[in-house]
C-alpha cells in the first residue's frame, strides 16, 4: 500500500508518543479538516481525545493516515475502496506497511548514530 516512492517526499515521523492534528497534517501532507473527515470514514483511526476534545494521534495513527493518503491520492481508490482494502483479509498480511515501519526505524536509528558520533 505504501510504496516507498510515493512517500519519500513526506518527512520522517519524529520519535514522539503523541502528535497534535497540526503536526499530523504536516507529517502526512493532509489538511486537518480532511483528517477529521477520515476519522468518520475509517474505523481504524481513533485518536486519543483529551481536554477540550483535542485530538492526539499516536505513531500507528500516522502510519494508517499515510496508508489512506497513498490509497486515495496515489492509487486512485475511492473512500469505500480504501476502507475495504484496509479492512480486508490482505490488510493483515500487507508487507508494504511493514516496509514503511522498517524504513522509519532505520531513519530514527541513523539519527541516533549521528547524535552518538558528536
Amino acid at each position: 500500500m505504501l510504496e516507498p516512492g510515493n512517500n519519500d517526499q513526506l518527512p520522517p515521523i519524529p520519535g514522539k508518543r503523541y502528535f497534535t492534528i497540526g503536526e499530523v497534517s504536516d507529517l502526512c501532507a493532509v489538511k486537518p479538516h480532511v483528517l477529521r473527515y477520515w476519522e468518520q470514514e475509517f474505523p481504524q483511526l481513533k485518536p486519543v481525545k483529551r481536554r477540550g476534545n483535542r485530538r492526539y494521534y499516536q505513531r500507528q495513527d500516522v502510519l494508517i493516515i499515510r496508508q489512506i493518503r497513498s490509497l486515495l491520492y496515489d492509487e486512485g481508490f475511492t473512500i469505500g475502496g480504501a476502507r475495504q482494502k484496509l479492512t480486508g483479509p490482505e490488510a493483515k498480511t500487507d508487507l508494504s506497511q511493514s516496509q514503511q515501519i522498517i524504513k522509519q526505524i532505520r531513519l530514527e536509528l541513523e539519527e541516533v548514530i549521528k547524535i552518538l558520533r558528536r
